[in-house]
């Protein structure tokens, strides 16, 4: 598997790692199918994130994925934050391969989780800690799609051949 020069980048040196301690909004999600564990903690203030740290546990994607996360929220206001999508992450590590596209899914689901965290908070709601979930999606027309790389996928399958993914249940 080759990864680009910005995706070795940010696994060699990546950026806004640690924990924060004074965080108030923290993300955590996890991929059971490759083990890859993130944390997003985000300290924002007036609106906007001035501080963003991750933990993550796994493969280089995964790290390179968090680092660019990272440095794609820092300073944007909660709203522009809530707009960063997978493709986002992806398009900024100028790609990543087929088979590691889960990964970027799991730094943006990480992120709006944070966020989430740190709305509830304000609003007095204290939920339980959720856990991540992959779930398949239907387009229009009723293509399925594989919720680790989103190629499209026949509705009965559960392997992703596109990525080598079990899928947790038929679809």
């Amino acid at each position: 598997m080759m990864y680009n020069k910005t995706v070795m980048d940010h696994f060699r040196n990546p950026r806004n790692v640690g924990e924060m301690d004074d965080a108030n909004g923290v993300g955590e999600v996890g991929n059971p199918l490759c083990g890859d564990m993130m944390t997003i903690y985000l300290k924002i203030e007036e609106d906007r994130i001035a501080d963003i740290k991750f933990q993550t546990f796994g493969c280089g994607s995964a790290i390179a994925v968090s680092s660019m996360l990272t440095e794609l929220a820092k300073g944007k206001s909660v709203a522009e934050a809530k707009a960063i999508t997978n493709k986002d992450v992806a398009q900024a590590l100028e790609g990543l391969p087929k088979n590691k596209l889960h990964c970027s899914n799991l730094g943006a689901d990480a992120l709006q989780m944070a966020i989430k965290n740190y709305e509830d908070g304000l609003a007095g709601i204290n939920r339980p800690n959720e856990q991540h979930k992959e779930v398949h999606r239907h387009a229009e027309g009723g293509q399925c799609y594989c919720p680790y790389c989103d190629v499209e996928i026949q509705e009965d399958l559960t392997f992703c051949e596109a990525c080598q993914s079990d899928l947790e249940e038929e679809h």
